[in-house]
């Protein structure tokens, strides 16, 4: 049932069959889904509507996912959009040229679509995580607005995503300390890892580092990630 925006998706995938069939999956698991085949059919619904999720095939028609992916990513009113590519594109580079457009997960086919719905739950249940913070958090030339959900270096917005951003967070949250790929994890995708890839966590990291223009986040070899930086609360 449609209650909210919140629980709104978008699927971009030129195949009909596999879009009916994971249109109809999702709408049994309680989304409102709106089906695209094309790039232009799918940028004309995101005018027309906001969506919590985007799930999107790479290769298309009439051109790339990427360029989708892109524009979320660049466009101020729909940056906060999870995104999911869904492709056969299953190499490393493909990989990380998805996460690079700041997609939150990238799952290649053949999938399942069990494992799917799991991932979609996951992110939906993470889609308020931010609320809980009610402050704004500094360290060094870098500020974050939880309630907002924005991030200043040096007074300039940078553009994170959603899973960026609480990656940040929980960082911050545990500032000094050393975590674990596990607990980010089980923190910030919610999985025990099962059906996440190995680099997930590697490529964040070092996408939120390459953002952020900063050292702070150490890799304790064996261990995990650490920030390094005093943070503060106001």
């Amino acid at each position: 049932m449609e209650t909210e925006a919140m629980q709104k998706i978008l699927l971009l995938e030129d195949d009909e069959s596999l879009n009916r069939g994971i249109t109809l999956t999702l709408q049994r698991a309680g989304y409102c889904v709106s089906s695209a085949f094309t790039l232009a059919e799918a940028k004309e619904c995101l005018k027309k509507d906001r969506y919590a999720l985007i799930i999107c095939d790479i290769t298309l028609p009439d051109g790339s996912g990427l360029e989708l992916g892109k524009q979320v990513r660049e466009t101020a009113g729909i940056s906060g959009t999870y995104f999911i590519y869904l492709t056969a594109l299953d190499s490393e580079i493909d990989m990380v040229n998805g996460y690079e457009t700041g997609a939150d997960d990238y799952i290649t086919k053949p999938f399942s679509l069990m494992v799917l719905v799991s991932k979609v739950n996951a992110l939906m249940r993470r889609i308020d995580s931010t609320k809980e913070y009610k402050s704004v958090m500094v360290s060094g030339d870098i500020e974050v607005n939880c309630r907002e959900m924005k991030v200043y270096k040096e007074g300039e917005e940078i553009a994170l995503s959603k899973k960026e951003m609480q990656l940040l967070v929980y960082l911050w949250e545990n500032a000094g300390r050393i975590v674990s790929k596990e607990n980010i994890l089980e923190h910030i995708w919610d999985v025990d890892g099962q059906f996440v890839d190995d680099n997930t966590v590697t490529v964040n990291i070092s996408r939120l580092r390459s953002k952020l223009g900063t050292g702070e986040i150490s890799n304790v070899r064996g261990l995990g990630y650490i920030w390094s930086g005093a943070v503060i609360r106001k």
